[in-house]
Order: structure tokens, then C-alpha cells, then sequence
């Protein structure tokens, strides 16, 4: 899985980008299990993720709602199938309302970016 690490940071929250390919369900249950391996990663407040297979959108919020969406809507605009995007955020203490949006979009285009 390629991470990026943390790429954006506000009022003590930090969001990081990962992903990688996959073909089915069970390779994304493998990444994500991968992924919680790193103490860090599995000790973030959310690992919000999405992939699209066959033009069909597979999603988790993990607690923060309407996220998976925005990756969802991401990947549909980039027409990228079969490539699962996880970003993690740790919560800092400080609400970041709407904003939190905003840096999960801004988190998946620094990995569309790389890619």
C-alpha cells in the first residue's frame, strides 16, 4: 500500500492518504488489516475509504459521516476503478465542522496527484 503520510493539518487534527489497488472485497479487507498493522494507523479516530468496482461504489465511514461519499464522488470524476483510497484522520479536540470535507478532498487529490 503507498502512503503518503500526513499531508494536511488543522487545529490539531492531522489527515493522511493511502491506497493501492485491489481486485475484489476480500483485497480490500486485506489492506485495511494491513494498514491497522502500522500502531499509528490503527490508533487514528477514522480510516474513511472507498473503491469503486464496475462502476459500483463500496464505502465505510468509520464514524465520520459523508466522508466515504467525497471519496466516492473523487474516484467516480477520476473514472479510477478498482483502487482503494483510505484517509485516516486523527481528531485533534477541536470540531473542524464542514472543513473536515474539505481536507479529506484535498487528502485523496494529493494522492491522485502522486499517483
Amino acid at each position: 500500500m503507498k502512503k503518503l503520510g500526513v499531508v494536511i493539518t488543522d487545529r490539531g487534527s492531522k489527515f493522511a492518504v493511502s491506497g493501492m489497488p485491489v481486485s475484489d472485497k476480500a483485497a480490500v479487507d486485506a489492506a485495511l488489516k494491513d494498514l491497522k498493522r502500522d500502531k499509528k494507523y490503527a490508533k487514528a479516530t477514522h480510516n474513511i475509504w472507498a473503491v469503486l468496482f464496475d462502476g459500483t461504489p463500496l464505502k465505510a465511514d468509520d464514524g465520520e459521516s459523508g466522508a466515504g461519499m467525497v471519496i466516492v464522488r473523487m474516484l467516480e470524476r477520476e473514472n479510477l476503478h478498482n483502487h482503494l483510497i483510505v484517509v485516516t484522520r486523527w481528531y485533534g479536540g477541536k470540531h473542524l465542522g464542514g472543513d473536515r470535507f474539505r481536507h479529506v478532498q484535498d487528502a485523496v487529490r494529493a494522492y491522485l496527484d502522486q499517483s
